[in-house]
């Protein structure tokens, strides 16, 4: 049931092609808003250096003030350190970079859903076989680890060496949170076909904090999640079973650098990370308010940014997914995904996976996913 208050929703477009997949989402949700009267109030504001050759800050307070407004993200892409970004201050990304913005709405739970689009299984370097029946979704801790943790730095030593140092740290209340988001989706995707089942990865072989890790979420299972199997597996080992088995898997949690890699090897079940959506969640508030950043994991993609050829259905498809947690609109969600999977099976296709299609442009291919939205409105 949609929530009868208003849901406001921001759209940070960011650099390269989040500008171009984001005035993609914006025509859905305006469909969605107009046409299937949701209740949703869009802002926009810029962010990175878009804000930055605008305003002179990454994230100005003007943009926080509308961050701390939205009850959701929608979020585009930034890019990497080039000639142009090397010219900010390091305090100054460090202060208005992705990873602060994720820590300063704690959104910890980050949701990677990897489901084959039936159209698209030959775009994937595994068999369609192995494929075909996969639909999991990788639990990524995402506001700690060693993206997080000091000291950290670069560094000269007194011989003339430099050093690099990052540290991989966690604290148990870190993984119990996570861990119980990953239970929790396991029990609610659990069906007649399917067991709901947690995959826990970690290092716990050579790494201490993994050790942490692997005692944290099975006293987690044990005192309230016994119902839920469990396994533990080695990041390793996860990687080679994603390519060799990977329809084993239903959820799969992970810490912050094992979820990065691993989500990315995932997106080629799907075939393209310009098709791989996701959801970045914080916990629930005592106003019972929960944060929540939505966002393709493509990146920025600068080699092709201004040609109008991304592919805008990862950004799309986290759009999907706010429908489904933060509007608690799964029909409509639901009607999105369907869109996207009919306007694919009629040949619609960006040139990452046209596969001998003609290939659409970005806005072309929205197009296509409108249509298909129209049509079944009309039904």
């Amino acid at each position: 049931m949609v929530a009868e208050r208003r849901v406001r929703l921001l759209i940070l477009p960011g650099d390269g092609i989040g500008i171009e997949v984001m005035q993609e989402v914006r025509r859905i949700v305006e469909w969605f808003r107009d046409v299937r009267s949701l209740p949703l109030d869009l802002h926009e504001r810029p962010f990175g250096m878009a804000s930055w050759q605008r305003y002179g800050s990454l994230i100005p307070d003007e943009t926080w003030h509308e961050i701390e407004w939205a009850d959701a993200i929608l979020f585009g892409a930034v890019g990497s350190i080039d000639q142009q970004t090397a010219q900010i201050p390091a305090e100054e990304r460090k202060r208005g970079g992705l990873l602060r913005l994720r820590k300063s709405l704690d959104v910890f739970a980050n949701l990677r859903p990897i489901r084959p689009f039936p159209p698209l299984l030959d775009m994937s370097s595994l068999k369609s076989e192995v494929i075909e029946a996969v639909d999991l979704v990788f639990v990524r801790e995402l506001t700690a680890g060693v993206y997080f943790g000091e000291p950290r730095g670069v560094e000269r030593l007194a011989d003339g060496r430099r050093r690099g140092v990052n540290t991989h740290v966690y604290h148990s209340d870190e993984i119990e949170r996570v861990a119980r988001v990953a239970f929790e989706l396991a029990r609610r995707r659990r069906d007649q076909d399917r067991p709901g089942v947690v995959h826990s990865v970690d290092k716990a072989n050579v790494m201490e904090a993994g050790r942490l890790w692997r005692e944290t979420v099975q006293s987690l299972h044990d005192r309230e999640f016994a119902d839920v199997p469990l396994h533990h597996m080695l990041a390793d080992n996860c990687a080679m079973q994603l390519v060799r088995r990977p329809a084993q898997f239903d959820v799969v949690l992970t810490d912050n650098l094992f979820g990065d890699l691993l989500s990315d090897c995932g997106a080629m079940i799907v075939g393209s990370l310009g098709m791989l959506a996701s959801a970045s969640l914080s916990g629930v508030d005592a106003t019972g308010r929960r944060r929540a950043l939505y966002e393709p994991i493509h990146g920025s993609a600068p080699d092709i940014a201004g040609r109008g050829i991304a592919n805008p259905l990862a950004a799309i498809l986290s759009f999907a997914l706010c429908l489904r947690e933060t509007v608690g609109a799964s029909r409509d969600a639901d009607l999105l995904e369907g869109a996207v999977t009919a306007a694919l099976a009629k040949g619609a296709r960006t040139a990452d996976i046209a596969m001998g299609h003609d290939s659409l442009t970005t806005s072309a291919m929205t197009d296509a996913v409108l249509q298909e939205l129209d049509r079944a409105a009309d039904v």
